[in-house]
Formats: C-alpha cells, sequence, structure tokens
C-alpha cells in the first residue's frame, strides 16, 4: 500500500478569515452569502436552518479567504473536533467559513475529492489527523501539519470506483432520508390540523349533539364545533377536552449516571452501550459511536424501547436544550444522564411525539431556560408542561391515520442504520485492497454483493 504526504498532490488548502477583519456579532444578517461553521455539516449533508449569513460586500471586499467551491472537503482545524470533514456539494452559489474551517480543494484527474472526502472521514484517519494537531486548551490544525498527513495512492480510475460504490450507499441512505421528512410533514399536518386548529374529524356522537347529522367526518372547529376559554392555556378548547399536564400521558425517566473511568471497550463482556445528546439530530437518532458501561449502571428502566421519545435535558449551549426524536430500533441501549426519555401512557405514544416535536413544546423549553447560566431542564417542570388531552377515542383514530407513516419512517431509519454501518465497514476495506473494487464495481448489485462481502468477513 503506498501512501504520500496530502501536501505532494496538486491541491489547494485554505482556511477561514480570522483576526480584526472576522465579522462581529452585529454582521451577521438573516440573508445573503452563507457562512458556514463546523455545526453546520454533518459529512455530506450541510444543514442551513439557523445558519449564519454575511453580506456580499464582506464576503467579497474583506473576507477574502475561505470562499467554498462546489466538491471542496471541508476540515475543522481549530477548536474541539479538529479534524471533522465534510464535503461541500450543494449548489448554492457563493459560500464563506468561519475561522474554524479550512478547506482542501484538489486536482480531480489526480486526486478524486470525494475519494479523499471518505478517505478522510474514516475513524482511523480521524485520530491519525488529530495526531498531526498542536495545542492542549485550544486545539489546533495548522495547515503545513495539515499537509503531512499521508494519504493512500490509487490510481484515478480506482479512486474513481470506491467513491462511487461508498456514494451510491450515501444515496440510498439521503433518499430514505427525504422520504422520511415528507412522512413526517404528512403526521405533522395532521397533528396541527387535529390538535392545534382543533378540526379534528366530527364523530357520529357529536354531530348527533350537536343536531346536525350530516356534520359527521367534517373539521370540528371550522364547522362550528363549540370551543371553551381554558384560562390556563389562555386560549379556547374544543368543548369536553381535559386540559393537563404532560405526566398525565407519559413518565419522564433520566439517564445513567457514569464516569470517564467506567467507560469499558465494546468487545468487553457484560456492557451496553449508551446513547447521549450527540446521538440526537435534528428529530433523529443514530447509534453511532456510543459509549460502553457495565450493564450494572442500568437499572431495568433506563433501556429504551421502540417509539420512547429520547430527549435533551441539559447541554452547553440552550439551543440543544429539548432536542429529541423517537427511538425506532430493536437494539438494547441506555442512555446517559444528560438526557431522559418520555414513555407514552396507553395510546399516546404518536401524540405524545407529535406534542415533543411542536412549537409550542420548543417554545415552553425556550421559557424554561431563558435567563438562566445553567442550560438545564428540570425533569419535574418538564412534566408539569401544560397540554390538552383529547378524547381516548379521538386518540385511537389519530393513531389509524398515523401508524403506517411512522412505521415506514422506523423502516427506513434501520435501513440508513445498516447502510451507515456497511459504509463504514466498506470504507477501510477497499482503501487497504481487502475488498476489491472490481467484485463490487456493478451499480445495480453494489449494495447486494457489499452485504455479502460483509458477511464473509465476520
Amino acid at each position: 500500500m503506498k501512501v504520500k504526504p496530502l501536501g505532494e498532490f496538486d491541491i489547494y488548502i485554505n482556511d477561514g478569515n480570522y483576526g480584526n477583519i472576522y465579522p462581529e456579532k452585529e454582521l451577521f444578517t438573516n440573508e445573503g452569502i452563507p457562512f458556514i461553521s463546523a455545526s453546520d455539516f454533518n459529512g455530506r449533508t450541510f444543514n442551513y436552518e439557523g445558519i449564519k449569513f454575511i453580506s456580499e460586500e464582506l464576503h467579497f471586499n474583506i473576507l477574502k479567504k475561505g470562499h467554498l467551491k462546489v466538491n471542496d472537503i471541508v476540515i475543522v482545524v481549530r477548536g474541539n473536533g479538529i479534524g471533522k470533514v465534510g464535503f461541500f456539494e450543494d449548489e448554492i452559489g457563493e459560500c464563506n467559513m468561519n475561522a474554524q474551517l479550512a478547506f482542501i480543494r484538489t486536482n480531480p484527474n489526480q486526486l478524486n475529492p470525494l475519494y479523499l472526502y471518505y478517505l478522510m472521514s474514516s475513524q482511523n484517519y480521524l485520530e491519525l489527523i488529530q495526531r498531526f494537531g498542536t495545542g492542549s486548551a485550544q486545539p489546533q490544525l495548522p495547515i503545513n501539519r495539515l499537509k503531512m498527513v499521508p494519504i493512500i495512492e490509487k490510481d484515478i480510475q480506482t479512486q474513481f470506483q470506491i467513491a462511487k460504490i461508498l456514494s451510491d450507499l450515501d444515496a440510498k441512505i439521503e433518499l430514505n432520508n427525504k422520504i422520511n421528512a415528507e412522512l413526517e410533514a404528512m403526521a405533522k399536518l395532521i397533528y396541527d390540523y387535529w390538535f392545534v386548529q382543533f378540526d379534528f374529524p366530527i364523530s357520529a356522537e357529536q354531530a348527533a349533539s350537536m343536531g346536525k347529522p350530516k356534520l359527521e367526518g367534517k373539521p370540528y372547529k371550522s364547522s362550528g364545533g363549540k370551543m371553551v376559554w381554558n384560562d390556563e392555556l389562555k386560549r379556547e378548547v374544543p368543548e369536553g377536552w381535559e386540559v393537563g399536564i404532560l405526566d398525565k400521558i407519559a413518565d419522564l425517566i433520566r439517564g445513567v449516571s457514569y464516569g470517564k473511568d467506567d467507560i469499558k471497550s465494546k468487545d468487553e463482556s457484560n456492557t451496553i452501550p449508551i446513547l447521549r445528546a450527540t446521538n440526537i439530530s435534528g428529530n433523529k437518532i443514530d447509534l453511532n459511536q456510543m459509549v460502553y458501561v457495565p450493564t450494572e449502571f442500568i437499572s431495568e428502566n433506563q433501556i429504551l424501547n421502540k417509539f420512547d421519545v429520547l430527549i435533551t435535558m441539559s447541554s452547553g449551549s440552550i439551543d440543544h436544550i429539548g432536542k429529541n426524536g423517537f427511538y425506532y430500533f430493536d437494539e438494547k441501549v441506555a442512555f446517559g444522564a444528560f438526557c431522559a426519555k418520555l414513555v407514552s401512557k396507553k395510546d399516546f405514544r404518536y401524540y405524545l411525539y407529535s406534542y415533543a416535536q411542536s412549537d409550542f413544546m420548543f417554545q415552553t423549553i425556550k421559557n424554561e431556560c431563558l435567563g438562566t447560566n445553567i442550560n438545564n431542564l428540570n425533569g419535574g417542570i418538564v412534566k408539569s408542561f401544560k397540554i390538552v388531552i383529547p378524547s381516548q377515542k379521538l386518540i385511537r383514530l389519530f393513531n389509524q391515520r398515523v401508524d403506517s407513516l411512522f412505521q415506514k419512517i422506523s423502516n427506513n431509519t434501520n435501513e440508513n442504520q445498516k447502510l451507515a454501518e456497511l459504509r463504514d465497514w466498506l470504507l477501510p476495506m477497499l482503501m487497504n485492497g481487502q475488498v476489491k473494487v472490481d467484485k463490487l464495481s456493478d451499480h445495480d448489485e453494489t449494495l447486494n454483493m457489499a452485504a455479502e462481502e460483509r458477511e464473509k468477513y465476520r
């Protein structure tokens, strides 16, 4: 296996702007040129929700470094997380980046940019790159040291084939993510329509009590359904609905406490994986980079079950407090003390999750954390959040409407986890030649062949 330093390839490396020209807080805007930070990307996915923007004047005339182009590899070179890489492939026009980042621009005829991205994104390479860093209080990866990182040499055709195989897996994951986003949007639309706007379908009993049997199935509030004022919520709610607290429909259970010295190897016996707040991204939970602790640390109620809601209770940033997701997996895992799980009572699991994802829930959480120095949610406060509680009959009807949506999301999420594990297993095997690209090069059979190869090496 031949290697040579990154700097000996035909590449261009540049970092972001810093010093006295770095934009002050008041120069950031809500539109203009995207200004990327390390928290705005995860692999090949760049998240533009909540991103900062700068003016064209600032971008073109003052911040003349850090201008990203399509197919650049973005890498964290300052602060926590040095060595983390992303692949910028979004056709969004001009884009800039902060001082924490650098980009690598390759000559694609010599070094395929996707090949380099996948190589540098592997866990082995992350650890290797971090060894080239300097500093402890403020880790840094100077460009001259980044250029010293050894790169595995392959001929350009092999680079292309490796990149394509891994990219095919990522493309399938991304397709599933898009499908899941559409399914989530459909479920949210039903929840909002029924339980926020109160235009749930009128039942036969309600239509009869209104003296208008022909209203059965029509939207309740829009069709003149009786609403009553509630002082606690400061709004009208449908007649007959209960106004209670979250504790009425869910139990809240805090996660397990452990220390750095308690963490064990994945291969040790009598251990269990722990999910942390970093495993929740947006409304998605993944099983990546879990830590393992002795099973004796875990009580039975700290095990996650399918369709439990995992929520972040403590974080260094108020923006992460309250982020939550459905646990869609069958794997037996627990969760850390910075998180809690919400377990629905009776038939409320889809209603509970939809409420946990609602703007009302997130605004309530921000109000609780506002003005505090510690970004921490108190379990007792969460359990006392005000909530409208519909009839069991309507909840069961809601479950019938959305169950197939959430089951499809679950299937796609589990498939994505397996595809990601397969990709991460294949990556070093392809790079070191243990799996040959010619055996996996057929586009239509890539996933099946790769899976068969993985089983062979287990």
